[in-house]
């Protein structure tokens, strides 16, 4: 059944043969003629419907040499050969399609958007690169050829290339690419602060922020700036900012923001936005950052009565394993043995578990990415919230 749904993106590309052939045989066929190519093209449909594939491609090419004119045909047989993975088959036959004498214009330029999916999908970035900015150049089929040399040079790390054809790109199509640039600049803002170009990696959050003035990876990234050069109260500031930009990121902004409380000495003022966080956030975070807090100055029991009272309205097995860890100190007997096994089974649960889930593609992660791996979507993959995640 799997392996049948696995050909349902397939069926498309099959119709639109069978259309193109009803049309062109009504046109151009003899009424025997036409009663064969309709057999031939539901022979291939049931093939492709019975997991026979190969039996199925090998009739929709026999359809295809009936009129060696044809492009609609070619076309759609190429993106079948591309989706079944047999890319150096899509690129032959969309190179022949290209080179044929008196193929119009339009329809060039489409076969050689296809040619370059292909490239794309073979791994040839660089001729896929070639091929779209000559369209870009010749203003033919712009958008979509500056979309894919913005997928080339996101998967090449070029974000000066990348930031220069995404706004070209907005000026094309009048789309907002803001907050995607806003991305893009938070990557050299990264790659300058690893390389220790604190001044530049300012600069360019800055840009950063121009193009999106609420952006959290910005924020987080000035954040740490600010730890780095010893400035915790901005530090905290940035953070805080962060938090209240999206507070789905509460997680992953929580530990260095905490960190920079202790250095600043503001753990007032850490417990103050903890608190605000329990009324705003329903996630574990908080009354784990909490509970960690009561703990150093309260003592064990004041930490414990916290956590558990905060279990009682938000469950979560990672509350769960912190009440048992602080509890295993005081059980003896035949019950430390049974939550030594409590724990030991929790452990699991969370191991296996993703933590976080992209909101366009639904991949799982179980460590935060920017853009998804996936479906290369930016600030899209969020923490997982549940009893068994956040």
């Amino acid at each position: 059944m799997s392996n049948l749904l696995a050909l349902v993106p397939l069926l498309p590309a099959a119709f639109a043969l069978g259309w193109w052939t009803s049309r062109r045989i009504a046109a151009h066929r003899s009424g025997a003629e036409v009663s064969e190519l309709s057999s031939d093209y539901f022979r291939g449909l049931n093939y492709l419907l019975n997991e026979e594939q190969d039996k199925a491609i090998e009739v929709f090419l026999r359809l295809a040499e009936y009129n060696r004119d044809t492009v609609e045909t070619h076309l759609a047989l190429g993106n079948l050969f591309r989706r079944r993975g047999e890319v150096e088959q899509a690129i032959r036959l969309h190179q022949h399609l290209v080179s044929r004498p008196g193929l119009s214009d339009e329809m060039k330029t489409v076969a050689l958007l296809e040619l370059g999916e292909d490239y794309m999908r073979a791994g040839l970035l660089d001729r896929a690169e070639a091929l779209f900015s000559d369209l870009v150049a010749m203003d033919a089929h712009a958008p979509s050829a500056l979309r894919h040399l913005v997928a080339i040079y996101q998967h090449e790390r070029d974000w000066h290339k990348a930031i220069e054809h995404a706004r070209r790109l907005e000026v094309m199509t009048g789309e907002d690419e803001a907050p995607m640039i806003a991305q893009f600049y938070c990557e050299l803002a990264d790659r300058a602060r690893q390389h220790g170009a604190h001044g530049e990696a300012r600069d360019y959050l800055d840009k950063a922020f121009e193009c999106q003035p609420d952006c959290v990876r910005a924020f987080m990234l000035t954040g740490r700036l600010q730890s780095e050069n010893g400035h915790h109260d901005d530090a905290v500031n940035a953070y805080e900012a962060a938090v209240n930009a999206d507070s789905a990121f509460t997680p992953d902004i929580l530990p260095p923001l905490l960190n920079s409380y202790a250095r600043s000495q503001q753990m007032a003022r850490a417990e103050g936005f903890l608190r605000d966080m329990l009324g705003r956030y329903h996630g574990v975070s908080p009354v784990l950052a909490l509970t960690d807090l009561y703990r150093k100055r309260d003592g064990e029991r004041a930490a414990i009565d916290f956590l558990t009272a905060q279990l009682r309205q938000r469950p979560s097995v990672r509350g769960l394993m912190a009440l048992i860890d602080s509890t295993m100190d005081k059980i003896e007997g035949e019950a430390r043995e049974n939550f030594l096994i409590l724990r030991d089974l929790t452990r699991k649960l969370l191991e296996g578990q993703a933590m976080y889930r992209c909101s366009r593609c639904g991949f799982g992660a179980k460590a935060h990415h920017w853009q998804c791996p996936s479906c290369k979507s930016w600030s899209t993959i969020r923490p997982i919230h549940g009893v068994a995640s956040e």
